[in-house]
């Protein structure tokens, strides 16, 4: 369970940072409300999470599913360009997650 809630929140992590930089300095009520709601979620899952998994592992996830996610959703939104150099870095950042969970 603590797995599964640890990747909710990475994705939430995503969600927030997606809204933050959206929210043109927290001015913006729409973004700014997703980004406070998505953040409390986030947090409360990774404490959830860090009861039961090492914290150095489960922030090294959430950390990494929430900047892979960050990244795609700003390559999608043409915010930023995906290069190869880029793609194969967030290719290794994925693989170091999952390598966090096959050894934990």
């Amino acid at each position: 369970m603590a797995w599964t809630v640890l990747i909710v929140s990475g994705l939430l992590e995503a969600v927030w940072a997606t809204a933050l930089g959206a929210s043109g300095g927290l001015r913006k009520v729409r973004p700014t409300a997703l980004f406070a709601v998505s953040i409390v979620l986030s947090m409360v899952g990774l404490a959830y999470a860090m009861r039961t998994l090492p914290t150095g592992t489960a922030y090294a996830v959430w950390v990494g599913i929430g900047a892979v996610l960050t990244a795609v959703l700003a390559v999608l939104r043409k915010a930023e360009r995906l290069t190869l150099t880029r793609a194969a870095l967030l290719t290794v950042l994925i693989g170091c997650v999952v390598g966090l969970k096959v050894v934990s």
